[in-house]
């Protein structure tokens, strides 16, 4: 009776040490991959800003170590630094609302949002760059609210109308429609433009991902612009995927939870 009682604790023990091994494991291996991910978001981040601050260092060097240079040399090199001080200010911002998506999303709430309004204020911001590249906008939201954070919301919205001005070409249309469902909505995006290569698709969402040459990939944005929407979409519970319409261009999918 007393070994069969010993055999039985010392079998608890031993699965108890296997559950507390296994749990370790699986810490470790979870703490390793996520030391791996920030080391290598790091690296990206440190390599994306390199280029545009080196390109902001040569252009002034050349301005300062050549005094005499001509009028319109010297507003030349002004405005390329111009251009790479705005590019390297709207990668800082892109990286610090991610960062804090990842790691304080409490701080962002919920509220009653307009959708069709919501989508008309970032029309409305980025109207001069809709004009100046000659973009027809369809936006076929209906007025209701849904529960949504504003902010991340506004930046879906607006990071997808980006990513069609700066790739799918001059002329192209964009339509927006959605779905409305008892647990989520669905919200359909898309242009008419150059389109992606289907094998590009998987990796469209990925950070610092730039699309190929033939959607336009030299525009100089940050490269986290899909990767903001992707993760905006998963604060609501939602999902996204990207698509090749019929007919060429590009489209995104997405859901946000009830």
């Amino acid at each position: 009776m007393i070994i069969e009682i010993v055999l039985a604790v010392l079998a608890a023990v031993l699965v108890w040490v296997i559950i507390d091994w296994t749990r370790s494991r699986a810490r470790i291996r979870s703490e390793q991959e996520a030391r791996k991910l920030k080391h290598d978001l790091t690296g990206n981040i440190s390599h994306e800003l390199k280029t545009p601050v080196s390109s902001i260092r040569g252009y002034l060097e050349t301005l300062v170590n050549n005094p005499d240079l001509p009028e319109d040399k010297r507003r030349f090199f002004i405005e390329r630094s111009y251009l790479q001080s705005l590019r390297l200010t709207e990668m800082i911002s892109d990286i610090s609302l991610i960062t804090k998506m990842e790691e304080a999303p409490d701080q962002f709430s919920l509220e009653s949002v307009n959708i069709r309004d919501s989508f008309e204020e970032v029309m409305e911001e980025l109207s001069g760059k809709i004009r100046a590249h000659n973009i027809k906008v369809e936006n076929l939201l209906p007025p209701v609210h849904i529960s949504a954070n504003y902010n991340l919301l506004y930046a879906i919205f607006r990071n997808l109308l980006e990513n069609s001005i700066k790739y799918a070409g001059d002329g192209s249309s964009v339509r927006i429609s959605v779905r409305l469902g008892a647990d989520e909505d669905v919200f359909d995006y898309s242009d008419d433009g150059k389109g992606v290569p289907e094998e590009e698709l998987s990796r469209i969402f990925t950070r610092f991902y730039r699309l190929n040459e033939d959607r336009g990939g030299t525009s100089g944005g940050s490269g986290l612009g899909l990767s903001i929407v992707r993760n905006a979409v998963l604060f609501h519970k939602g999902s996204i995927t990207a698509y090749l319409p019929q007919g060429g261009g590009l489209g995104f999918r997405f859901s946000i939870r009830r």
